[in-house]
């Protein structure tokens, strides 16, 4: 089979297609045909990182959708032909899916609702099940998302036009939040009012926290943050009561200060999230709920639904990492496989 291999850390040219051996399923264990790669930040972070291989060689990216191809002995929920998305694929192991076939624990498999396109599948992982993280943290819960989950409540993006950011407006709408998007230009705000956000803002703004208090005169209850170093002043001050800042990105800064006397006084929740440590009962949950609002049809991608895709062939991987490094709108995919 192909497959998109690294030996060693360091930029995209490191990245070479080889053919290998299709690997056997062991327990727990299942093998499948990839038909669709997701690229994230932290796929090219990873390669770039300078850390010591765990393997001679690693196949790169996290997240993907395809085919269950066969299964190892103690699988019981999978069967060979389902369709579905997969997380964390290349987490601790070194075997992504930048190649057209995969093995993963089934932990990290999720039986697709029908209809939904691998294109849709390929684009939730990391973003997605991070978005969920972010919107169930909240002191007063609540822990899982379904429809009427979070009515009543206030829900403001940072970063609306961002693959996390985008995910974060679907979810929040459909569990039946007001949402407010903050983002960086005109051609970004189309983006997150095309995703379902109620409210968009841009910045840079001096008045940026006047504006979301008008919108949210009873403050924002769940903030969603990839710049806890530029916001988080401004996310205390629009606060409510209880409310819960869940960062999960350091764009724009290593380090962040907030106000103390306004933080405890509005009893604010600073939550730091990362896919990787958060344990497997919060990944299970976030794959529950993003499979039902899947079926629900509540996830779309594409440029009318606020997320461009921008495609890549296999062997163009290192150009699809290179374009995420840079910064892409949207969502970049890399189609493996033509499979129905």
């Amino acid at each position: 089979m192909r497959a998109i291999v690294y030996s060693q850390s360091g930029p995209s040219s490191v990245l070479q297609l080889v053919e290998r051996e299709t690997a056997e399923p062991g327990v727990d264990e299942v093998r499948v045909r990839i038909a669709v790669s997701g690229v994230n930040p932290t796929d090219w972070k990873a390669r770039a990182g300078g850390k010591p291989l765990a393997s001679a060689d690693v196949v790169p990216n996290q997240d993907g959708a395809g085919v269950v191809d066969a299964v190892g002995s103690d699988v019981t929920d999978l069967e060979v032909g389902d369709r579905v998305w997969l997380f964390l694929a290349a987490h601790e192991r070194p075997t992504g899916t930048a190649q057209e076939y995969t093995v993963v624990p089934a932990s990290r498999v999720v039986r697709l609702p029908q209809g939904v396109g691998f294109d849709v599948a390929a684009s939730l992982g990391v973003p997605a099940m991070t978005a969920h993280r972010a919107l169930t943290v909240h002191e007063f819960g609540p822990a899982r998302l379904t429809p009427g989950a979070l009515d009543g409540r206030v829900v403001l993006v940072q970063g609306g036009a961002g693959a996390v950011g985008h995910s974060a407006i679907q979810l929040a709408v459909w569990a039946g939040a007001t949402v407010v998007a903050t983002v960086s230009s005109d051609e970004k705000a189309a983006l997150a009012s095309a995703a379902g956000a109620h409210h968009v803002v841009q910045y840079p703004d001096a008045g940026l926290s006047e504006r979301i208090v008008s919108l949210a005169p009873n403050g924002v209850d769940h903030v969603v943050e990839v710049a806890p170093a530029q916001n988080a002043a401004l996310d205390v001050e629009v606060l409510a009561n209880h409310g819960s800042i869940a960062y999960y990105a350091n764009n724009n800064g290593e380090e962040f200060t907030a106000p103390i006397v306004a933080s405890f006084a509005k009893n604010a929740r600073w939550q730091g999230l990362l896919l990787y440590t958060v344990g497997p009962e919060a990944l299970t949950a976030a794959a529950e709920d993003i499979t039902a609002a899947l079926a629900a049809g509540a996830l779309p991608v594409g440029a009318d639904a606020g997320m461009p895709l921008t495609w890549f062939a296999l062997e163009e991987t290192a150009a699809a990492h290179d374009a995420v490094e840079r910064g892409a709108t949207g969502k970049v995919l890399i189609r493996v496989a033509e499979l129905d």
